[in-house]
């Protein structure tokens, strides 16, 4: 039923993240939250949708979770705190909740890939068996990560609390590379997690809303999703940036990412990276301005990735042989385990005229790059040349 999928996105969260704060009990609280799912998906067909179903789904889960409490004879206190809370759908005190559930599920004391399937379970509300599908390990395999996720949290008494001040600037780094890290796999074949990933940042650009690296997270995710129809031919092989249908990009979301970059400040690099994204959106690529924005990309993030980007960069903008100079000042242990490194090296190489060595290039990429569209386009290059 269209109408619990739409309050289930909307409320999970919110219903979880609140359980959580008052009952202290992970596991009772996304329980409590999809037997109220349950429920909703019996009545709501014969009885009607509720005017409020975020509220009426909290109501059913807050009694769940009293019920419970009181089946286990838990101290009066704890119960007293449940049966008071209320479902206001404007209540502060439900969005302090859902940073405190962000923010604790994206712990550095949590492993990444901890970090990444408790965020899928427990913020977003995806089902285990999706997770686990989506990272390629069994239901059970991934139910026993999120398991233990959640019992480090209890016994390293991680606290569920959003961190103040000087704390919270060295804490939302992490917090975005989770949802980067998401968007990523996603971008990279499994739709699923970058729609969620732009659900995320969504709510933490409301939860946060004068942080301009979180508005800016959610500019770069738009703008790189607006391209998913015509990142692929029908015969499901890549379609590099510069032959893509334009007509198959989402206008709609590169107009809202401009929007938001418009009444943004540069203050990191998300921002950085979502200006160069917005110059690939362009009808005419502006192959200067990514250039200038790469060289203050590298500036405040000098990662071999981006030198490698910022290489391609200025070999467009200031023509092949600037790009293989800036190239070669790389170091050579990432132009030898990095396929991409190699295959950027031969886009230059070939550009520069040398089809030969191009070529050799090429294969030499696509031998170390697992079998699949990436590898089968470097061949075609390959041969092209």
């Amino acid at each position: 039923m269209e109408a619990v999928a739409r309050a289930h996105r909307e409320s999970w969260s919110r219903i979880v993240a609140t359980l959580i704060r008052v009952t202290g009990d992970w596991t009772l609280a996304e329980d409590c939250a999809q037997d109220a799912l349950a429920v909703a998906l019996e009545r709501w067909p014969r009885d009607g949708v509720p005017d409020n179903p975020g509220a009426w789904l909290m109501t059913v889960a807050r009694n769940r979770a009293i019920d419970h409490l009181r089946r286990a004879a838990v101290e009066g206190r704890k119960l007293r705190e449940v049966a008071m809370t209320e479902p206001g759908p404007d209540d502060n005190e439900i969005g302090d909740d859902r940073l405190r559930l962000i923010f604790t599920c994206c712990h550095p004391a949590l492993a990444l890939e901890a970090r990444v399937a408790l965020t899928l379970r427990t913020v977003a509300g995806v089902s285990t068996a999706d997770i686990a599908r989506a990272f390629l390990v069994t239901e059970s395999a991934m139910t026993r990560r999120i398991t233990r996720a959640k019992s480090k949290i209890s016994a390293a008494r991680i606290p569920y609390r959003v961190p103040e001040g000087d704390a919270l600037g060295e804490r939302l780094p992490g917090v975005l590379a989770v949802l980067y890290l998401l968007f990523n796999r996603g971008y990279d074949g499994e739709p699923l997690l970058a729609g969620e990933a732009i659900r995320l940042a969504r709510l933490l650009t409301e939860l946060m809303p004068g942080e301009s690296e979180v508005s800016s997270l959610l500019a770069l995710f738009l703008l790189q999703h607006s391209r998913r129809h015509a990142r692929r031919d029908e015969a499901g092989e890549l379609v590099t940036l510069d032959r893509q249908d334009r007509a198959k990009w989402d206008r709609a979301a590169i107009a809202e990412a401009l929007e938001i970059l418009l009444r943004t400040p540069i203050e990191g690099p998300y921002a950085l990276q979502a200006r160069i994204a917005a110059c690939h959106a362009a009808d005419d690529t502006d192959w200067r301005s990514i250039a200038l924005w790469y060289d203050e990309l590298a500036r405040v993030q000098p990662t071999a990735v981006v030198e490698l980007n910022r290489a391609v960069a200025h070999g467009y903008a200031y023509g092949p042989r600037e790009g293989l100079d800036l190239l070669r000042a790389i170091s050579k242990s990432v132009l030898e385990n990095y396929p991409m490194a190699k295959a950027v090296e031969a886009d230059l190489t070939a550009r520069a005229g040398d089809s030969e060595r191009a070529a050799a290039l090429f294969r030499e990429a696509a031998a170390a790059t697992p079998d699949g569209p990436e590898r089968r386009a470097l061949l075609s290059r390959a041969d092209k040349l």
